[in-house]
């Protein structure tokens, strides 16, 4: 069994301090968790008298291998992405030392005022990212990948979370309703897709914001990403101002060149891939609930029930997934 590399006694913990001194060259450095739930990764604070903040991220490598996530930040970074700076590396031991971007994360700052600056910041990275060639060995968000998300909201929310068992006739409504949303997500034009672009992982940092959490990045569908920021996994925003920043965002795409279709197309686009979203985001929260240990993310469930509301009504060829909810997620919340 590998060290819990969150033991501050464990060998993992000893080995990482030792390389942090020896690659910061500060011999009093002292670690201190920075931040949690980054899968296998943990990241650390290192600190001393002589020298400022850095970050290690220490990456098991039996566990989890640092290279794709130095491939994507080498990628980003080469499309002028503010990405962290890496400072030391070991890639066989799993240590990477970090420049560190501080402790608040956008969705720290982020308030009504101040949400349109921030959100065109973002989306000056989000246009660079998705201008980024894909390159050919860049995973794809295909069909299966697709498919495999959504089937995370009836196998752990519905099924696992829920405890609901759908007759044939619900699980032709589910089966039909994806069906639908894969297909237009296949349909939209494809561009690099971080797949988690939101401002929890996103970084205020001189030439930034800095864009964190990369390693997932695919080719896939274009309006994901700006649908996920908008639509945030811990913040919700009216719906008014989320048309309004779209709006605002197809704009900008259309003058940087990217394949944006037209306006109209592209808010059905954002609405439907938002619908994907929001069911694996389900399955994901009661899987991290049931399978590891992880109960708060289940308390953000209703704010994906309210993002459903406000689109679904608007397809009428969702309708039936929308009544399926009614019936049967609403009154097991309730």
């Amino acid at each position: 069994m590998a060290d819990n590399p969150s033991d501050p006694d464990s060998s993992r913990a000893q080995a990482r301090e030792a390389w942090a001194r020896a690659a910061s060259g500060e011999p009093g450095l002292q670690l201190h968790r920075a931040s949690a739930d980054a899968g296998f990764r943990s990241y650390w604070r290192g600190q001393s008298d002589q020298a400022a903040c850095v970050i290690v991220m220490d990456s098991p490598p039996e566990l989890e291998d640092v290279r794709p996530w130095l491939q994507v930040r080498d990628l980003l970074a080469g499309g002028g992405v503010r990405v962290p700076r890496v400072l030391a590396r070991d890639v066989e031991a799993g240590f990477l030392l970090l420049e560190d971007l501080g402790a608040d994360t956008l969705l720290h700052v982020l308030d009504a005022d101040n949400a349109d600056a921030h959100f065109d910041a973002a989306v000056d990275q989000l246009l660079r990212l998705q201008a980024i060639p894909c390159p050919a060995d860049l995973p794809a968000y295909d069909e299966s990948l697709l498919s495999r998300e959504l089937h995370l909201f009836d196998d752990w929310f519905l099924g696992r979370h829920l405890g609901i068992t759908l007759d044939r006739d619900e699980s032709g409504v589910l089966e039909t309703s994806y069906r639908h949303l894969v297909d237009t997500a296949l349909a939209q034009p494809q561009v690099l897709v971080h797949r988690d672009f939101m401002p929890r992982n996103l970084m205020p940092a001189g030439g930034g914001p800095a864009v964190l959490d990369f390693q997932d990045a695919v080719r896939g569908p274009i309006a994901y990403d700006p649908l996920s920021l908008f639509k945030d996994a811990f913040l919700s925003w009216p719906e008014e101002r989320v048309q309004a920043w779209l709006s605002r965002y197809h704009a900008r795409a259309a003058q940087a060149g990217l394949p944006v279709p037209v306006l109209e197309r592209f808010m059905r686009d954002a609405d439907l891939i938002g619908v994907q979203r929001h069911l694996k985001v389900l399955g994901i929260f009661a899987r991290l609930h049931h399978r590891d240990g992880k109960p708060k993310y289940l308390a953000d469930a209703p704010r994906f029930l309210d993002y459903l509301d406000a689109v679904l009504r608007r397809h009428a060829e969702l309708a039936p997934l929308a009544a399926l909810i009614d019936r049967h997620v609403r009154p097991a919340l309730a």
